[in-house]
């Protein structure tokens, strides 16, 4: 099969073309390299620098190569820039995936995993939140994977695009031997900064002690890379036999709030942290975990290495490595 992979160079990116690797596919990798990275490129696949809101480097991209399928990851995905920077974030996130849809309409590739979040939820009303929740985007961020699900639908309908979005809930972790990790900048993410803090011996900021949540701090279900991307596979798997559009969460049911992650950093890194504890984030929920019932149950989704300390410590050896 060959697979365009979209945002390549970036954390999951990289993860997904590395594991697609693995299969034999042929793959060709998308990327600015604004917030990817040319070391998380895998030599085995070829690499085109550009952007999905340019139409004729699309086109050319599309006019070289024959794909099978694609995959969506290229976006920006922090809460709070989105809330300061809501044109930018509309604009990458709906415009530039609408550009890419359009082309794959335009030669014929019908089939397209697309990176959606938890976000689309907002503030649930029932947990934990299961795929037909009602949809509330409390966030630019938000908002914009919404608008895509929603144009996803009408493509599948209209044009008979098959598509698998699947909802996100706090993608972390690294490779099992550090090799590869997250590296985003900037950082937002709790468990890199915290361990960014505790190996730097700098000072942790906590944002929010106000939530409505056992200890004060925001709860999230956290996935790990490595199971997320099988998650990937098992949606490819079914948009290859099957015709439709269809939505998943991605995560384990279970939540840890920012204490408790905090909590591990320390015991795995063996020391101890100076938190100061500030207003929290516009845009954040109070409690974010998933209904993992109908991944479970229709891809035979199995999460293998989404316990916190396995998360927690594969993302410290990755952010301890002699090399960075």
């Amino acid at each position: 099969m060959k697979v365009l992979v979209t945002g390549g160079a970036g954390y999951i990116g990289s993860f997904m073309v590395k594991r697609l690797l693995e299969e034999d596919n042929e793959l060709v990798v998308i990327d600015t390299l604004e917030r990817g990275y040319a070391s998380a490129l895998d030599p085995r696949a070829v690499f085109l620098q550009g952007s999905l809101l340019d139409k004729v480097f699309l086109k050319r991209v599309f006019a070289e190569h024959l794909f099978d399928a694609v995959i969506h990851f290229a976006g920006y995905i922090s809460v709070a820039e989105s809330v300061a920077k809501p044109s930018m974030y509309i604009t990458n996130n709906v415009v530039a995936t609408l550009n890419l849809l359009d082309q794959m309409v335009d030669s014929n590739v019908s089939k397209i995993i697309f990176s959606s979040t938890a976000a689309v939820y907002g503030s649930p009303l029932k947990l934990p939140i299961p795929e037909d929740h009602s949809k509330n985007p409390e966030s630019p961020y938000g908002e914009s994977k919404w608008i895509v699900e929603r144009i996803l639908y009408w493509y599948q309908k209209s044009l008979q695009l098959r598509f698998v979005a699947l909802r996100y809930f706090n993608a972390s972790g690294a490779a099992l031997d550090g090799s590869m990790g997250e590296n985003h900048e900037p950082e937002t993410h709790i468990i890199p900064n915290a361990i960014l803090a505790a190996k730097e011996a700098k000072t942790f900021t906590l944002f929010g002690n106000d939530y409505k949540t056992t200890d004060g701090t925001c709860v999230r279900d956290y996935i790990h890379v490595l199971d997320l991307v099988e998650a990937h596979i098992l949606a490819l798997q079914k948009i290859e036999k099957e015709e439709g559009g269809y939505s998943y969460n991605v995560g384990t049911g279970k939540g840890y709030s920012n204490k408790e992650i905090l909590a591990m950093v320390q015991k795995v890194a063996g020391k101890s942290l100076t938190i100061v504890e500030v207003l929290r984030r516009p845009g954040d929920a109070d409690i974010l975990t998933a209904d993992p019932t109908k991944i479970n149950k229709e891809l035979g989704f199995k999460p293998k290495y989404s316990d916190l300390e396995t998360i927690v410590s594969t993302a410290w050896k990755w952010h301890t490595k002699a090399s960075r």
